[in-house]
Parts: C-alpha cells; structure tokens; sequence
C-alpha cells in the first residue's frame, strides 16, 4: 500500500461563529485537497470553537444537523475526508456531549464519537460523557479510531483501540498551557506502546480564559513525531505509511506479550487522594 497523506488543521478559527468557521475549514480542506491529502483532522469544537461557555447549549445539534451536514459537503466537494470536533446534541435524551465526527471524501458520515473523559469544570458542567470506548471506521485500508484530547491521555484508550487493530488514532485536541509534555513526550510514547500511528490536531493561541498550546503532531509507531507544528496557526502535512507501520508491528510485539490474567488489579476503580 503506498503512503497516506494527511493534513492536520491547527487553528481556533472563530470562537462563536460556526459560518466563519465552516469557512476556514472549506479553506483548509482545498488546501489539503491540492496538497495531495486525502484526510483533513480538525481540532476539538472547531465547528463552534471550544471557549464560547453557556453559548454551547444554543450551538449544540445533532450528529446530522446543519452543521455536520455542511462539513460532509466540503468533505464531498474536495474529495478529502474531514475529522472534525463539535457539540452534539442527542436528540433522544437532549444532553450535549463534546464529540468528534469522521467523514469519508464522499461525504458520508463513518463514525461519530462523544468524548468519554472530560476535562475540568468547563466540560464536567456543559457536556455528558460518552461510554463507548472505542469507535472505528475502516477507510483507505486502515482502520481509524477516534479519541477527543483527554481521552488519549489515559494509556487504557490507546490500548483498546490497539486490541481493535485502530492503525492510525485521530485526535481532536484543545490541550492548553502548560501541558506541552502530552504532544512532547506522551503522544509518542502513546504510538510506540500501542503500534500505531496517532495524529494530534491541536488549537493555537489565547481564547476565552484558555491559552492553548499548538504543537500538534503526527506521532509515529517508532515512538517520534514524523512531524510537528510550532505555536500558530499551520496547516501540517504528514504521511501514514503502512509499510512501515506493519514492519514496526514486526519487530515491537507488545500486543502479542501481553499478560493480561496479571491485570486483573487495573479494572477496579481507584481513587487517589
């Protein structure tokens, strides 16, 4: 199989404003699109923009509202599949959780999953989390998970989507100031230990009472970031290589050494004080 390119969409685009927002990423997608990308991941809420407190409410739809529905049209007009953060509203209970959806290049909707670890008040009090742990779509001959910022940051995430056989994990992020050490350290070690490729789409700059990091990164099954954005606004460009994911598989064989009858501790809730 030959390499996939991505592009890797790191903005805050315009808090508040889905329309100038859907804009950016129509502009984002035909850039990736003339690039040579045939995926394009955006950062978490970008279709609404993640510092826009009590305005989630009124901004929250459903997985196929006008919303979505407008990035599968881009998604369809450039031929490029768009991942992309935003507040979901379920229709049958009326909560709002903090969800990714993925989009093939025709425009149909693949996955759509809803974030399972929130992170501080902001979240805990606007959003529900979701209890599906691992959510999947088969698309360019790779199977690609889903995960929302936090998520990825607990190792039994990335284990369990490496038990789905996930070979390249999409991350919508708004990771703020001063965790530098996720995307630095934790995202490769992330990859190397599950044997996966991991794309971390970030957001960039002051918002609201947020200063987020940037730093958004392709990290690879060889424990380095194949490539990595600075501090603004970038659009990344990176290639997914099978080839070299199933060589590394080879030769790291983590999932096939494990000892899972010795884990039986890890299951149990723990508290730390």
């Amino acid at each position: 199989m030959t390499p996939l390119r991505i592009a890797i969409l790191q903005s805050s685009g315009h808090p508040g404003d889905v329309a100038a927002n859907l804009g950016a990423l129509d502009a984002a997608a035909a850039r990736a699109a003339e690039s040579g990308a045939r995926l394009l991941v955006c950062p978490e809420m970008f279709l609404t923009g993640y510092a826009i407190g009590d305005a989630v409410e009124q901004l929250a739809e459903a997985a196929d509202g006008p919303g979505p529905a407008a990035v599968a049209a881009i998604a369809a007009r450039h031929g490029v599949a768009v991942a992309h953060g935003y507040p979901e509203r379920d229709p049958a209970t009326g909560a709002v959780h903090n969800s990714a959806q993925l989009v093939g290049p025709d425009g149909r909707v693949l996955a759509d999953y809803r974030k399972t670890h929130l992170f501080g008040p902001f979240e805990t009090w606007h959003f529900r989390a979701g209890d599906t742990p691992v959510v999947t779509a088969d698309l360019f001959g790779l199977r690609i998970g889903l995960l929302v910022c936090y998520d990825v940051e607990f190792p039994e995430t990335g284990r369990a989507h490496a038990l789905a056989g996930t070979d390249l994990l999409l991350v919508p992020t708004a990771l703020m100031r001063p965790y530098d050490v996720v995307p630095e350290v934790l995202l490769p070690a992330r990859a190397f230990e599950n044997q996966m490729y991991v794309a971390y789409a970030n957001r960039c700059g002051p918002e609201g009472e947020f200063d987020f990091a940037g730093l958004s990164c392709l990290a690879g099954p060889d424990g380095t970031a194949a490539a990595r954005a600075g501090r603004g606004e970038e659009l990344l460009l990176a290639d997914v290589d099978p080839e070299v994911l199933s060589a590394s598989r080879a030769r790291n064989t983590y999932l096939n050494d494990r000892r899972p009858e010795l884990y039986a501790s890890l299951v149990p809730p723990v508290r730390v004080p």
